[in-house]
């Protein structure tokens, strides 16, 4: 979501610095703060290219909270008019994350290719990274492990080797693969690698999809009192962030590492609190999870 501008408004040049580390580590309603301010300032003293690139940027932390679907017809009326093709890449790449995050990984896929295309005619190795993460991620949800598998490490191979929260979350991906191929060594190295790195920039919202990989990769090696500290962490986290689809995941998996433990009085407790905040109609949910694996109706990363 990161782009550069120049012979912008002064102001807003001071402002870009503070909303993109906002965003890097994952402070996202600071960031959208910090947007608003450059946007009023963009639209009363900037030229076209520069409004473009604050709406750009705008859009995505929105698409991040949940509050999209208002920015989608501003990114594509950006992408059509093809004035600027950092805009457009930018345009492009935010417009296929609301529609991963909706679900409709089709579109997703669509409009990543876009943004993966512009990123190359601009030679940014950062935008070609952050695309190809992209599309891994269209891939894995819809079970294309292998494939996806490919784009992630094509997409490491863009990265700066040096720490950062974007690397963190590629390495997070490669290695949800690696558990999913079974291939737990490499799955795990790769997972920590990335925890390492978010908690060493204090990035607690990106934690919590590491923290649930996480609890996943120690419930698939039976170690459940692994599994089940990092899925309290990510409970307690999602909870604090307001991330309801993670803490769904988490309130998944800690009641199947309660039930693999033999805590059954405990699974049970969970997968009532998930039937009754998420599926409030749905009463026979906590036995039906009882009787099977989990971990098998669960894409942490769909």
């Amino acid at each position: 979501m990161r782009q550069d501008t120049e012979g912008g408004h002064p102001e807003i040049d001071d402002l870009k610095p503070l909303w993109h580390l906002a965003v890097e580590t994952g402070r996202l309603e600071e960031a959208l703060e910090i947007l608003d301010r450059a946007l009023v300032l963009a639209r009363a003293h900037g030229d076209a290219r520069q409004i473009d690139f604050v709406i750009c940027d705008r859009a995505a932390v929105a698409i991040e909270l949940g509050h999209g679907t208002a920015e989608v017809p501003r990114l594509r009326e950006i992408l059509v008019r093809n004035a600027d093709i950092a805009n457009c890449r930018v345009a492009a790449y935010n417009i296929a994350r609301f529609h991963e995050l909706n679900k409709d990984h089709k579109k997703a896929l669509f409009y990543a290719r876009i943004a993966r295309d512009r990123s190359e005619l601009l030679h940014r190795r950062d935008w070609l990274a952050s695309s190809h993460n992209l599309i891994g991620n269209t891939l894995l949800a819809e079970s294309f492990v292998d494939r996806a598998l490919e784009e992630y490490e094509r997409a490491l191979e863009f990265m700066p080797l040096e720490p950062s929260p974007a690397r963190a979350r590629i390495l997070d991906n490669l290695g949800y693969c690696r558990v999913l191929q079974g291939r737990y060594r490499e799955g795990f190295s790769f997972l920590y690698q990335s925890l390492r790195i978010l908690r060493r920039f204090q990035a607690e919202r990106y934690q919590i999809s590491i923290r649930l990989d996480l609890c996943f990769a120690h419930l698939e090696t039976g170690r459940y009192r692994d599994a089940w500290r990092h899925g309290v962490a990510a409970l307690e986290l999602a909870e604090k962030l307001d991330e309801p689809q993670s803490e769904k995941n988490a309130l998944y998996l800690l009641g199947e590492t309660a039930h693999l433990s033999g805590d059954m009085e405990r699974a049970r407790g969970y997968f009532a609190r998930l039937q009754q905040t998420f599926f409030p109609e749905a009463t026979y949910l906590p036995g039906f999870l009882l009787a099977v694996d989990v971990r098998k109706l669960v894409n942490l990363h769909a």
